[in-house]
């Protein structure tokens, strides 16, 4: 059953692209700061808010996937016109005008922005103890989402806990170090892990303790500290997921929060700004209908990096005749609605990743073997050991290749392991020393304690 977050709520303090300022106070009902955040029903809406900004074009509905798949080997476009505006994500010849990184900010932001605000209020308010437990634990959750992606895109950035009270506040926010934004993820998930139930129908499209410990793992991962992922690993080994035999069962509405779903995107077509506009832009044939076309096509690289007998290929990637490189992107592939406005989820969190994860926090031995077998035995493959050709490394990024294809974790797996550089110039694309994003223009012009990242 799908579930739809409601979208008309208050938003105090809005990150807006066309505006001249850091902030804007911009209620979009009559409600205010005085009349609202009274009640556990305002915190529960509260609380929905900061999840529908997760449906936005700077998050999952566009700039993630440009910023984390296109980015990357796997995907390319060669548009041109309006289009050149995404192709050079690709061709890493971005500036820090683009609308795109403007919009991954503004939106990634404005999640924060959301959850601040309620976090900020929630401990004033008359309610079951529980109910408030298990709320602030998804804001803390979800803020951390969006630190963790706003510092692997753009390393150097502003961090803020609090509620920001005046324009003129947040104008004068000043960067810390992604390690310093990591540390404080760490803390809040622990928090948040804690304060979260498990998984059941009833959190479908809602953080789980699952959800908290895999993105803690993957954040530990990041740090360098690999132990302390593997702990948060093997807690999720215990919340009760589990691979589903197909590789194709994975995807599709019909598909959607399934035994080895942890945490997904609710998208649902037919309603205003629930759709999602991703479907059309990979798939060729529906992509047709729609003037911008098709944005994500997989690179000729990636389907030579499929073996002879991958289950995972066809459940993946259909042939189509009328495209560049004669193929397009499944993504468990819907008939929308209307343009842009199709039902399907987008996977964030899936069991197979927890299992490949494990496999890098230990390191090579049998056991992480093991983990990876368990992915390749689902696709139809034969196990792998150390006497397969290649390093441990190489080994486990094509895995989490192949198996999380399109899902935008490869540009920061390839990040993770120090492999951005040499990955993209067997390529034949100079990366230019782009391993961040440029921070946006325009928060440079309105904050002049911003630095700008090297290579813009």
């Amino acid at each position: 059953m799908k579930k739809q977050y409601n979208i008309f709520i208050l938003v105090l303090l809005i990150f807006v692209s066309c505006s001249k300022e850091f902030t804007k106070l911009a209620p979009i009902s009559e409600r205010n700061a005085d009349n609202f955040y009274n009640t556990a029903s305002d915190m529960e809406v509260a609380v929905n808010a900061i999840y529908s900004t997760l449906k936005a074009n700077g998050t999952f509905n566009q700039s993630y996937w440009i910023l984390q798949e296109l980015r990357s080997d796997n995907t390319f476009w060669d548009g041109t016109g309006l289009a050149e505006e995404v192709t050079v994500f690709d061709k890493f010849s971005d500036i820090s005008t683009s609308n795109i990184t403007e919009a991954a900010w503004t939106d990634s932001y404005l999640g924060v922005s959301r959850a601040n605000i309620m976090l900020n209020r929630i401990d004033d308010i008359d309610m079951d103890n529980t109910l408030k437990s298990r709320l602030k634990g998804e804001a803390l959750f979800l803020r951390s989402f969006y630190y963790y992606n706003l510092a692997v895109l753009f390393g150097n950035i502003p961090l803020v806990l609090n509620e920001t009270a005046s324009v003129e506040e947040g104008n004068n926010h000043t960067q810390v170090g992604a390690s310093e934004v990591y540390s404080q993820i760490v803390s809040d998930l622990i928090d948040a892990e804690t304060a979260l139930p498990g998984k059941s129908s009833a959190t479908n499209g809602r953080a789980t303790k699952g959800a908290a410990a895999t993105l803690l793992a993957k954040v530990y991962l990041t740090m360098g500290e690999a132990a302390n992922a593997e702990a948060s690993l093997r807690r999720v080994l215990t919340y009760g997921y589990s691979l589903v035999s197909d590789y194709s069962l994975l995807w599709g509405v019909d598909n959607e929060y399934n035994a080895e779903s942890i945490f997904e995107v609710d998208f649902q077509g037919g309603l205003s700004n629930q759709g999602n506009q991703f479907t059309n832009q990979f798939h060729g044939v529906l992509s047709q209908s729609v003037t911008s076309g098709q944005r994500n096509i997989p690179e000729q690289d990636l389907i030579d990096a499929y073996e002879t007998g991958d289950l995972r290929f066809a459940a993946s990637i259909d042939g189509v005749e009328g495209i560049s490189t004669g193929y397009t992107i499944k993504f468990g592939s819907t008939n929308p609605y209307n343009d842009d406005d199709a039902p399907n989820n987008w996977p964030v969190f899936r069991y197979a990743d927890v299992l490949l994860m494990l496999a890098e926090a230990i390191g090579e031995s049998t056991e992480a073997y093991g983990y990876i077998n368990q992915v390749r035995a689902r696709a139809g493959l034969a196990p792998i050991d150390a006497t397969t050709p290649g390093s441990f490394v190489d080994k486990l990024l094509q895995e989490r290749r192949v198996e999380l294809a399109f899902e935008n974790h490869r540009w920061p797996d390839l990040i993770r392991m120090n492999k951005a550089e040499s990955v993209m110039a067997a390529q034949g694309k100079n990366i230019n020393g782009k391993l961040l994003f440029a921070i946006p223009q325009r928060e440079l012009d309105l904050n002049s304690n911003y630095s700008q990242n090297s290579g813009y």
